[in-house]
């Protein structure tokens, strides 16, 4: 029984090592444990900042990757709405060309039949003016194959030109 009851002296020594342990761990053991969890807690809200100022750096890159997007997609929308305008404009400006050019060809073509119609009149006229000569000709020869015709018709011309005069 003597284990379960402790003595006096024994409960005093104990009680001055516990002291002279803990002014040693309380002189330099305490500050260092303190130290090291305070870098630690220091080196976790650290961590819990940087996390903090990642999550928002990554909300604002994607803001602005949906502003390039939707940049891009009104930028893309405006480039086709433009093209289309400048194949409408295009299309339009070969039909005025072709109906220009469609214009000039008609008239060059009417011009041109106007000049060969003029043409072949001249040519039928001077045509119809030989065989009239012709055929004048011929009847004078006839007709003047007698003398007394020859007479006649020298001196109705004569008669004229003195009229004329």
């Amino acid at each position: 029984m003597e284990l379960f009851t402790p003595d006096f002296g024994l409960v005093f020594w104990m009680f001055i090592a516990f002291g002279i342990l803990f002014l040693a761990l309380w002189k330099f053991a305490w500050p260092v444990i303190l130290k090291s969890v305070d870098s630690r807690a220091d080196l976790i809200d650290k961590g819990v900042e940087y996390a903090q100022q990642a999550k928002a750096q990554l909300d604002n890159a994607k803001e602005e990757a949906q502003s390039f997007l939707n940049d891009a997609r009104r930028q893309q929308a405006d480039i086709l709405r433009e093209a289309d305008k400048m194949k409408t404009q295009i299309i339009e400006q070969a039909r005025s060309a072709a109906q220009v050019e469609a214009q000039k060809v008609m008239e060059n073509a009417k011009v041109q039949i106007a000049q060969q119609q003029k043409e072949a009149q001249a040519q039928f006229r001077n045509q119809v003016s030989e065989f009239a000569l012709e055929i004048a000709g011929k009847i004078v020869h006839n007709q003047m194959q007698q003398d007394k015709a020859q007479d006649k018709l020298v001196n109705s011309l004569l008669d004229e030109i003195e009229n004329s005069k």
